[in-house]
């Protein structure tokens, strides 16, 4: 398992108000809305994320939105599966909220990523950070940062703006996720100023007296099979041939199934994974084309070497990852996590999604299920990545 992880100070000695975490299952907007209202109903909160099914109506829930939840910066995104407090969950709404005791959320949204320009992007977030800075001394001397971040799952524009953002934000570190919708690869969403965008990312930098943990991790390991793309259109992230044979048909013998249909869960058990820093990252696969070619969830270029991952025990690393993590921050509040739809496809279809959702939810790690996950300068796949919040 590939891990990375990032200590953001020491834990804080006061104890403050706990994140508020409210989901719903009614499938009518304003019902869904209504149940996080009441909710929050008398909180002072300092910011909120929200994360959603793609079934709901968009322009309907943005409406809902608007009207019944005002007073602090609210964003989110549209979801492949959403992170519950039961664990793994769909066709829900999830919102988490930061209490104003202990947080500061201030944000910045790029809204055309076709156009978006590097050192445009490079000032925007440095005059973001500068004003985060301002905002923080609110909660005394001892103040914590991280960025969140997200970002159209459809976009491929998820590595330039992430390499961008993290460069601009220096030291502070970033996570997040990109925008889903369920499997069909239509259209996502990135909700910001009460409307759900396409082509947009957002980055939030959160301010905080308590300890913040940033990490990145991955259930697989390189196998022996090497794939060597040898055509590929990097623009549309799609692969022609591998090995110089056609795309498909070699990852799949290489992968030990010459005769599989090559679909979502194929891709989840076989992962591409590619070496760099001196780690293995997954270079995921999102679909098959009809003529044979493939296309990734990242980025991809001719001569890049290709292992094929092999899973190890998830449920034994998953465990162990989330005791390390409450070793750094002490007693979790919640994990807001961002895991890749990839990585349920695959526990599912291994019989162990019952109990990864089990350890999600004792674990309380809410969030919800991504097309990529972004941990610092880097836009990856099939991990869960997140930010650990100490009491």
């Amino acid at each position: 398992m590939a891990l990375a992880r990032e200590k953001i100070r020491e834990p804080a000695t006061e104890r403050r108000e706990s994140l508020l975490v409210v989901s719903s299952h009614e499938s009518d907007p304003a019902r869904a809305v209504g149940d996080v209202a009441a909710a929050i109903a008398g909180k002072d909160l300092a910011g909120g994320l929200l994360f959603c099914s793609h079934r709901y109506p968009r322009e309907r829930l943005a409406k809902a939105l608007a009207t019944r939840i005002s007073g602090f910066p609210l964003i989110g995104c549209t979801s492949a599966g959403e992170l519950t407090e039961r664990g793994y969950d769909e066709d829900s709404l999830v919102f988490i909220g930061f209490p104003a005791d202990a947080f500061r959320m201030n944000f910045h949204c790029f809204d055309d990523l076709d156009a978006f320009d590097p050192e445009a992007g490079r000032k925007a977030i440095r005059h973001l950070a500068a004003s985060a800075a301002q905002d923080a001394r609110e909660l005394g001397d001892k103040v914590n940062q991280v960025a969140l971040f997200l970002v159209d799952g459809l976009s491929h524009r998820e590595d330039l703006v992430t390499m961008t953002v993290q460069d601009a934000l220096g030291e502070t570190v970033m996570v997040g996720g990109s925008s889903g919708d369920g499997m069909l690869f239509r259209e996502t969403g990135v909700f910001y100023e009460g409307h759900f965008l396409k082509d947009a990312a957002v980055v939030a930098i959160l301010s905080s007296i308590k300890p913040m943990h940033v990490f990145s991790a991955n259930h697989y390991r390189p196998g022996p099979a090497r794939m060597i793309v040898t055509e590929s259109d990097p623009k549309s992230r799609v692969v022609y041939e591998i090995n110089a044979m056609p795309a498909a048909d070699e990852y799949r013998a290489l992968a030990g199934r010459p005769g599989e249909e090559l679909d979502a869960a194929f891709f989840a058990a076989h992962p591409p994974m590619v070496r760099a820093g001196g780690e293995y990252h997954v270079r995921s696969i999102q679909s098959v084309n009809a003529d044979g070619s493939l296309t990734f969830y990242c980025a991809i270029d001719n001569g890049i070497v290709l292992s094929i991952g092999e899973p190890v025990d998830r449920l034994q690393r998953l465990r162990s990852l989330l005791v390390d993590i409450e070793e750094t921050v002490g007693s979790i509040d919640h994990v807001i996590g961002f895991d890749c739809v990839l990585n349920r496809i695959d526990a599912e279809n291994r019989q162990l999604g019952h109990e990864v959702s089990k350890i999600y939810a004792e674990r309380r790690v809410v969030g919800f299920n991504t097309y990529g996950e972004q941990y610092r300068a880097a836009h990856i796949n099939q991990t869960l990545s997140g930010l650990a919040i100490g009491c």
